[in-house]
């Protein structure tokens, strides 16, 4: 049969072929579940998440001043020239993106829900993003923006300007670059001259290079889950809420109803947990980059899925070219493409975790569509640089939604931050 590409966002009636599992619901139960025991720091620890091989560094920091973590948004765009909508570029040092949507927001005089931006950037960085402004009849501001309430470390600059018919919408950027620098690079317990040393970063370019061409595991990053994991807690408590009874009139809405802004984290952080123990159990099999029979596959760069009951040579030879991803649900209903040992595998690791097993049943009660995510994520133009012994320059750029911390996580064993 030949696999067809169909769209992630896109869901089909659950076949007969397989179905989402099947939860007890008596040891499932949202009410009487005790999470006063669970250690969420320690659950949504992302440095204890295997990796497919010993990371060459032994240990480094980043992140030692906003200026050391540089995000740059790829946003390629025509602009029209026209329109009300006043897009601008800007570049923003220890600020985070909401607060700064907010200020143009005071600024233009307009209701935040009129300010558009892609992507949320760090806050401990030094980032360039672009933001949409709706200005009806263009009447701008009679003074520039610039906002003088700010921290000593706090800095806002409008690099470009333009007109277009169109706001900017959530995950319209493509990808964004990365100029990373490690400092305090430990490559070895000990180095015993400068021999020894060039050896090493010798071995650490081969790993570059190898990632480079092979790609990394795609875990979600730790600012998901929040600070001590609270973004975990957060959505348990939130499926311990009694569910509303569905009226015939709600039945027959097909409108889909977005959840509520404060619990889409909390939403979002359940399925990206639970994503991250699937990957987990993938890379400890060597499987996440390989494929095993009734997997969804993802065509790189593009939202496309397809499935295949068995792996053959053509679909091995596509997953070494990089053509090909294998994938791992963002948990929910109607995840009926995937088959085979790799639904038995994605069941399993479920079924076999209690706080999984909450959060999966949770997703599903409240009706979330499942989608598919890469296991793989393709690094892009990796360059670096030794500044000195213990500087390491690293330079790439990844997909809309991956992060950051998952290259260097497969690069470094002992990551610190140490923001300034």
């Amino acid at each position: 049969m030949t696999p067809q590409a169909t769209n992630s966002a896109t869901s089909q009636p659950v076949t007969d072929t397989f179905e989402q599992p099947s939860f007890d619901q008596s040891s499932c139960n949202q009410q009487s579940f005790d999470y006063s025991s669970v250690d969420f720091a320690s659950l949504t620890d992302t440095s204890k998440l295997p990796q497919p091989t010993l990371p060459p560094i032994t240990q480094a920091t980043y992140k030692a001043c906003a200026k050391d973590f540089v995000v740059n948004e790829i946003l390629p765009n025509t602009f029209t020239g026209e329109g009300e909508h006043l897009w601008l570029h800007i570049q923003k040092m220890s600020m985070n993106t909401a607060y700064l949507a907010k200020l143009l927001a005071e600024w233009a005089d307009i209701p935040l829900r009129d300010v558009g931006y892609s992507g949320l950037k760090d806050r401990h960085a030094l980032t360039t993003q672009w933001f949409s402004l709706r200005i009806p009849k263009k009447q701008l501001p009679p003074t520039i923006f610039a906002p003088v309430d700010l921290g000593n470390d706090e800095s806002v600059e409008i690099l470009a300007q333009h007109w277009h018919n169109k706001k900017l919408g959530r995950g319209a950027h493509r990808a964004n670059q990365f100029i990373i620098t490690l400092r305090d690079v430990q490559l070895a317990d000990s180095i015993l001259d400068a021999q020894q040393q060039l050896i090493t970063q010798q071995k650490i370019a081969q790993h570059l290079a190898h990632i480079s061409q092979m790609g990394v595991p795609n875990y979600f990053g730790p600012q998901r889950f929040g600070h001590g994991g609270n973004n975990i807690k957060e959505a348990l408590r939130l499926f311990a809420e009694p569910q509303k009874d569905k009226t015939k009139n709600q039945a027959k809405n097909k409108r889909k109803r977005s959840p509520q802004e404060h619990h889409t984290m909390a939403l979002s952080a359940a399925r990206s947990l639970i994503f991250n123990e699937i990957l987990a159990v993938r890379v400890r099999d060597g499987s996440w980059n390989t494929g095993i029979a009734g997997e969804v596959f993802n065509l790189n760069g593009s939202g496309s899925i397809f499935a295949s009951e068995e792996m053959d040579d053509s679909l091995r030879a596509r997953l070494i070219a990089g053509d090909i991803h294998p994938t791992a649900p963002l948990w929910g209903l109607e995840n009926n493409k995937v088959s085979g040992a790799a639904a038995a595998l994605e069941n399993d690791v479920v079924q076999q975790n209690p706080v999984l097993m909450q959060l999966a049943t949770g997703l599903m009660q409240r009706d979330i569509k499942a989608q598919r995510r890469a296991l793989r994520l393709p690094i892009e133009d990796l360059k670096w640089e030794w500044q000195d012994a213990q500087t390491l320059i690293l330079c790439f750029s990844l997909p809309t939604g991956s992060f950051a911390t998952s290259v260097l996580a497969n690069l470094v064993q002992q990551l610190q931050m140490r923001s300034a």
